[in-house]
């Protein structure tokens, strides 16, 4: 028996099968060992005119990759699926499991129901970026695979233990019952990241506090105090907090109604501006890429600007989460930057010796799990981040549970 993981993003869809008796139960030890992963892949370029289907079969083994051509988002669903049908290990496969970036106010997984798809259809206003494909998801394979369950694992899940005061926005209270607040994101890769950490038997984890840096194309930072978030910088949607790749993060609202003002922009072109053209992209005018704004920061200073403001915004939200904790006991760096980028981490890190981070250059180079000194008063970690086996586990979990009704 397997379980089937899909996290698909606005471009890409990545997908991977676990042994579900691994990844079960989710909430029995923070510390447990991640399930075992038999196969994985990605359909990565949706939207361009080479699109293509990339999978590993496991150890032995070779790599399969299969291109696809031009695709939109639906045909790449119907692409995975047709791939699917012909492997023989997913005729194992007993449920499937998706992140959905907007849960709203579920602080748990979900099993796929009509009146499920139909509250997800009509929050898509709060996130129209995400929700449009992972609903196009859940509805294609279950009309492929009509017996196959299906569990929605949430994002915004981890963040529900935030006190009311870190989501309130500072806006009229009527907008309130209409759900405008403060949800966070990122939530499954934070879920990995504390796991993990108390498997790496860091006491911080379940008593402690600890601040999480998920830095990736999104961006996102979340403090813990005793294993419960009490903070993020993301809010109403992933744009919020951290410049990001393509994405602005804090923006002075005043800026918004000047260019719809000045340029004429209406919604839409607002949001694509905000989530599409900022960031580093913005920025640099070059690329929303942190590898290619290092090569060329020496000689343009727009690069130069760019990675200068994403390491400068991050570094005032550690410091503000550190207060907000009433110190810090642990910093972990996860995500594609967070993982990779070395010189980023010193960046960020330089100048925080007044509370107690201290970086361990040679580590730090060599991408060492621990990266502060061993005098540092804060450990600091870099944790790489599996979003898949999260979704593995919250979904063998949630179809163990027994189904509401099952019995009348």
């Amino acid at each position: 028996m397997s379980v089937l993981t899909i996290n698909a993003g606005s471009s890409s869809i990545k997908f991977a099968l676990y042994a579900a008796g691994s990844a079960a139960p989710a909430r029995a030890s923070p510390g447990a060992a991640a399930p075992a992963r038999s196969m994985h892949g990605k359909i990565e370029r949706i939207g361009q005119q080479d699109a293509v289907l990339e999978a590993n079969q496991g150890p032995g083994q070779p790599p399969e990759r299969l291109a696809l051509g031009a695709l939109d988002f639906p045909s790449a669903v119907r692409a995975l699926t047709r791939w699917l049908e012909r492997q023989a290990a997913f005729a194992a496969v007993s449920a499937a499991g998706h992140r959905v970036v907007h849960g709203m106010q579920h602080a748990a997984p979900a099993r796929v129901t009509p009146q499920l798809l139909a509250e997800l259809k009509a929050i898509i206003p709060y996130d129209p970026d995400h929700l449009p494909q992972e609903i196009e998801l859940i509805e294609s394979l279950g009309r492929s695979f009509p017996h196959l369950e299906q569990v929605a694992c949430f994002d915004t899940a981890f963040h529900r233990t935030m006190p009311r005061i870190a989501t309130i926005l500072p806006i009229p209270r009527r907008y309130q019952s209409k759900g405008v607040q403060r949800y966070g994101f990122h939530g499954l890769s934070y879920t990995y990241l504390l796991q993990e950490l108390a498997r790496r038997g860091d006491g911080a984890a379940l008593r402690g506090r600890v601040i999480l840096a998920h830095l990736g194309n999104g961006a996102s930072l979340a403090a813990l105090r005793d294993g419960r978030c009490i903070d993020t910088s993301m809010g109403f949607t992933p744009a919020a907090g951290l410049p990001m790749s393509t994405r602005c993060g804090d923006l002075d609202p005043g800026v918004m109604g000047f260019l719809a003002m000045s340029e004429g922009m209406d919604a839409a072109a607002l949001q694509r501006m905000v989530n599409r053209e900022s960031g580093l992209l913005g920025v640099s005018e070059t690329s929303s890429d942190v590898r290619d704004l290092l090569a060329r920061e020496g000689e343009d200073v727009r690069a130069a600007e760019a990675l200068g403001l994403f390491c400068y915004q991050a570094k005032k939200w550690l410091a503000a989460f550190a207060g907000a904790l009433g110190g810090l006991d642990a910093l972990v760096f996860a995500g594609g930057i967070g993982e990779n980028s070395a010189p980023i981490r010193a960046r960020i890190c330089e100048g925080l010796q007044f509370m107690g981070v201290e970086l361990d250059d040679a580590r730090n180079a060599a991408h060492a799990p621990l990266i502060s000194k061993d005098a540092s008063p804060v450990r600091v970690r870099v944790i790489p981040t599996d979003e898949e086996s999260v979704i593995a586990r919250m979904t063998a979990e949630a179809i163990a549970r027994p189904f509401p009704g099952a019995n009348r």
